[in-house]
């Protein structure tokens, strides 16, 4: 089992920045690619951007490209995203996910955290 807790939620303005983090234990992790999702109120949860196990790859919503950056850190077990330029259509749950494939990890994560609040006024 994979267990995962985000932080850094918020609300914020728009054109603000948040640091989205999720925090793993339980196996070892860079053996996981690593995902965030979101949802917003009364949708489906969608993919926002996804990471292979060193870093190398990297993949985003159209939405989010040129203003989110997905990192890890796998001494710290730890997945980042850097939200920037951030637009009321953002606010939504985000939430990370884990799976031992990158190709996995971008439809049907294996783990899931249980998310954090991001809201962006306007």
């Amino acid at each position: 089992q994979v267990q995962l807790v985000e932080s850094g939620g918020g609300l914020v303005q728009a054109g603000d920045s948040l640091r989205l983090s999720c925090a793993a234990s339980g196996r070892t992790f860079s053996n996981y690619a690593m995902g965030w999702f979101r949802q917003a109120p009364g949708k489906e949860r969608k993919f926002v951007a996804a990471i292979n196990w060193s870093g190398s790859s990297t993949s985003y919503v159209d939405s989010a490209k040129g203003r989110f950056t997905i990192s890890r850190d796998n001494a710290k077990n730890t997945v980042y995203l850097q939200m920037n330029s951030l637009k009321p259509e953002d606010t939504a749950t985000y939430s990370c996910a884990a799976a031992l494939s990158y190709t996995r990890v971008l439809n049907i994560p294996d783990y899931w955290g249980q998310g954090t609040q991001v809201t962006v006024s306007s």
